[in-house]
């Protein structure tokens, strides 16, 4: 389900099935690291919408959370951790952030949710059907991730 009013409206009819929510992160960068940053952010844009699209029924894509690279520090983890903190006493069970910036592999372990990096793939010199391939398969390596996360906690 996605961040608009009608699967919202179906997700409070039926919260009890959806019990996972994604957080997609995108580092904003400008200067030099500008267009690696907006490869970034389509990428990870692509990807969240086909999961969301796999699992309609069992997770909420929520709006990416945006920060500038250059501030990612405690103020963003801050941040994270109220929206964890949200999402889990609204009944989400799972919080999953997907991200391509390599800098959330150092700083994973202080949020509670799983954070899932992925190396962005430049998608610019592609066209539709060569993006969405790439990105189904990479979405059926997420697919195990998420089912073996979803069975660990049972």
């Amino acid at each position: 389900m996605k961040w608009i009013p009608q699967d919202i409206e179906t997700y409070l009819n039926a919260k009890e099935y959806v019990d996972t929510a994604v957080v997609p992160l995108l580092g904003v960068s400008v200067g030099a690291e500008m267009k690696q940053s907006a490869a970034g952010a389509e990428f990870i844009t692509l990807l969240t919408g086909h999961l969301e699209r796999q699992f309609t029924g069992r997770l909420l894509l929520l709006p990416p959370y945006t920060y500038l690279k250059s501030k990612n520090g405690e103020n963003t983890i801050s941040d994270l951790k109220d929206w964890e903190d949200s999402l889990t006493k609204g009944e989400f069970k799972h919080v999953f952030y997907i991200t391509s910036d390599i800098e959330w592999r150092t700083r994973e372990g202080e949020l509670s949710g799983t954070v899932l990096w992925l190396p962005s793939i430049p998608l610019e010199h592609m066209n539709d059907s060569q993006k969405m391939a790439v990105v189904d398969s990479q979405v059926k390596q997420l697919l195990d991730l998420f089912t073996q996360k979803w069975h660990e906690n049972e």
